[in-house]
């Protein structure tokens, strides 16, 4: 009697560790792979670890994790002086990040890139537990680089990534909104959905939350031409500039104006152009979306790592680019060229298949599980 009861004992529930944070592009991957893991194992158990102050500490309890916080920041190129104190949080970083993995005892973990991950990897991997790394951009993070070598396996959403041993590498893509990949609809019913006419060249303008007052600028000294060509836009401003636009433009119903989009998909189905920065998440969603895009690299990203994702697209003639510092010269010109030449589009449409990876946070998920059998 004694032993069924003892047989019949349910298995110990697996235990994730995860971190990555300081901004979307480090969380929504994180917290991507945690929802995968969760419909394989709906008794797993979750620990996220953030820095504290950054955007984890809130988008992950609202995403239904738990998250412990430490006290770490990045080094501060503006302000030598305030590093000062980095080797002080550094360590005390590593010391609560070794408690926490003592108490959570993981049976693996997964960094995502961002401050916080160092530490609590670093200690994960010292305590022998196995560590995976996903990498969102063409160039390694510092972070990244560093637990690399120590690294089970290392995902990327490029096929070469400076930085990390070649052999642990595997060109899996980014995690995306899986609502982008399951809601593209055909371009005109988009179009009509959105309030636009289905038979005319829609341009979708995305500069993230916060908005890109350079792509805001380049749109309002372009408006005349716009018009005149007889093309449709969405303008997704941004939080900054919003009000101010909104206040100041008279516009025509073929230009919508949106502080932000809550639809992606349907605004990328809507696109024939889009016009973006060069976020590794953006890029991601871009190449599932399969549209011709111009690619305006923020130039203050860090060691210029969107240059460097948007360079891969265009070596392969999936996407055209114009740096931020080039775009009053050759905004208008490059947009043209795109927009009046279905060629092209259709060549970077094509191209941009090579990118493409819908499945990229299933396929992740089945290589971790692989290793940890």
């Amino acid at each position: 009697m004694n032993n069924q009861s003892a047989n019949s004992q349910k298995p110990k529930a697996i235990r994730i560790l995860l971190s990555g944070g300081g901004t979307g592009g480090h969380i929504f991957p994180a917290i991507a792979i945690a929802d995968e893991i969760k419909k394989r194992f709906p008794d797993a158990e979750f620990l996220f670890i953030g820095a504290n102050g950054k955007m984890e500490m809130e988008k992950v309890p609202q995403a239904g994790y738990k998250i412990e916080g430490i006290d770490i920041a990045g080094i501060n190129r503006g302000n030598i002086l305030s590093n000062l104190g980095l080797p002080f949080k550094i360590l005390k970083s590593l010391s609560k990040s070794k408690r926490i993995i003592k108490n959570f005892a993981p049976d693996f973990a997964i960094g995502t890139g961002g401050f916080a991950s160092g530490p609590a990897l670093y200690e994960a991997s010292k305590m022998g537990i196995p560590i995976f790394i996903q990498e969102q951009n063409a160039h390694a993070g510092v972070t990244n680089k560093i637990l690399s070598k120590k690294a089970k396996a290392v995902f990327t959403a490029y096929p070469k990534v400076d930085g990390f041993p070649a052999d642990k590498i595997k060109f899996l893509g980014n995690p995306i909104r899986s609502t982008i990949i399951s809601g593209m609809q055909e371009t005109g019913l988009a179009k009509e959905k959105m309030g636009l006419d289905k038979d005319k060249l829609t341009i979708l303008s995305v500069g993230g939350s916060l908005g890109s007052r350079t792509l805001n600028n380049r749109w309002k000294e372009n408006l005349e031409s716009l018009k005149q060509k007889g093309y449709q836009l969405i303008w997704q401003t941004g939080k900054l500039d919003y009000s101010e636009l909104s206040s100041s433009l008279q516009l025509p119903d073929s230009i919508q104006l949106r502080e932000f989009i809550k639809d992606m998909e349907t605004a990328y189905s809507a696109a024939d152009v889009i016009v973006s920065r060069a976020g590794a998440i953006a890029i991601s969603e871009l190449a599932v979306a399969q549209k011709p895009v111009l690619l305006v690299p923020f130039p203050f990203a860090a060691e210029d790592h969107q240059t460097k994702n948007a360079m891969n697209l265009v070596e392969k003639n999936a996407a055209r680019m114009v740096k931020d510092s080039e775009m009053q010269e050759k905004f208008w010109n490059t947009l043209s060229e795109i927009c009046e030449n279905e060629n092209i589009r259709k060549e970077m449409s094509q191209n941009l298949q090579y990118f493409a990876k819908p499945n990229a946070t299933k396929e992740i998920v089945d290589e971790i599980l692989k290793v940890i059998k």
